[in-house]
């Protein structure tokens, strides 16, 4: 069977151009639709999902241009000149950068590191190389907190956000509920680096970040993590590692640019990390509060059973935008 990296190198062999073919490409094409038209068919010569959008997309970045921008002008006819008018940019420049970040896109490099951020509700998240790209259902988890949140009277909540990452859990419901208290944990040191990241990018924009959200760089999972803390946090939220070590995504982005570490639960089943999630919550919960943790849609059944062994009197799982079972949701007893 091929590698992984086997796999990489056919497709830049196969489709890959060269450095002058690729300049030409673009420089030979200078109306805003027919850039996104060449990018999207070489884009899509290469496997790419959505290859007309990352091209647009990558288009405004390197213009410095909105997405609706860039339709605006691509429906008009217009050139890129138009798009970078006024701007600290000029059209050689822009169409330098568009090709460079087109030539990452087509060796499968995640378009979020590419341009560098992702949005997250009402956030803009840094990202890059060593941390997991955020996605849009786990955006449920954040909805399924602040309801629960709002419908308990809560006006300064006690928050944990177990496996952080990017931050962009604990940091959403930092700025969407006013006085949170939130503590991120997170072991990586290199994805931590971009928790900070965006904690001061936040930060810049709600002041109130810098005194409400709270950084540890430990191990979720370890009892001593934020003993503190035990039998007071009103809310905990998970997106832990979860996919079962005999699930390799089949997606080439997710399965050689995410970090390892934030993808596979450690087992056969994808089990052993938010089991001991679940354990470390129902220790840092107090009485009624609440545990919402994100799921493979194979582990349902089980995370529910674990929680109601485990210290919990409800627990239920929700689906997400698909219908597939996608979060647990457990009160503590």
């Amino acid at each position: 069977m091929a590698s992984a990296n086997d796999e990489m190198d056919d497709v830049k062999t196969a489709h890959a151009p060269d450095a002058t073919a690729r300049a030409a490409a673009v420089d030979g094409a200078k109306g805003v639709a027919d850039i996104i038209a060449a990018g999207g068919e070489r884009l899509a010569r290469v496997g790419v999902d959505t290859p007309r959008h990352d091209a647009k997309l990558l288009l405004a970045e390197a213009t410095r241009a909105s997405l609706s921008d860039v339709d605006k002008a691509a429906l008009l006819g217009d050139d890129v000149a138009k798009l970078v008018a006024g701007k600290s940019i000029g059209v050689d420049a822009a169409l330098a950068d568009y090709a460079a970040m087109l030539a990452r896109r087509e060796r499968r490099e995640p378009l979020q590191y590419i341009v560098g951020h992702v949005p997250f509700r009402y956030l803009d998240i840094k990202v890059g190389p060593g941390v997991f790209i955020p996605r849009q259902e786990t955006e449920l988890l954040v909805d399924e907190a602040i309801g629960w949140i709002t419908r308990n009277g809560l006006y300064c909540p006690r928050v944990v956000d177990l496996c952080a990452g990017s931050g962009a859990i604990g940091l959403a419901i930092a700025t969407e509920v006013p006085g949170a208290q939130v503590w991120g944990v997170e072991k990586d040191v290199l994805a931590a680096q971009w928790t900070r990241r965006n904690v001061s990018e936040v930060g810049a924009a709600f002041p109130d970040i810098t005194a409400n959200y709270h950084l540890e760089i430990a191990d979720a999972t370890c009892p001593t993590t934020l003993a503190q803390l035990d039998g007071t946090v009103d809310v905990v939220v998970s997106n832990p590692p979860y996919i079962p070590l005999t699930d390799v995504p089949e997606q080439f982005e997710v399965r050689e640019y995410d970090p390892q570490t934030a993808l596979y639960g450690g087992s056969a089943d994808g089990m052993m990390v938010p089991e001991r999630i679940i354990v470390r919550a129902a220790a840092l919960l107090r009485t009624g509060g609440v545990l919402i943790m994100e799921h493979d849609v194979t582990q349902a059944d089980r995370t529910v059973a674990f929680a109601r062994a485990s210290g919990f009197a409800e627990a239920r799982t929700e689906s997400d935008l698909t219908g597939r079972p996608r979060y647990l949701v457990a009160t503590k007893l």
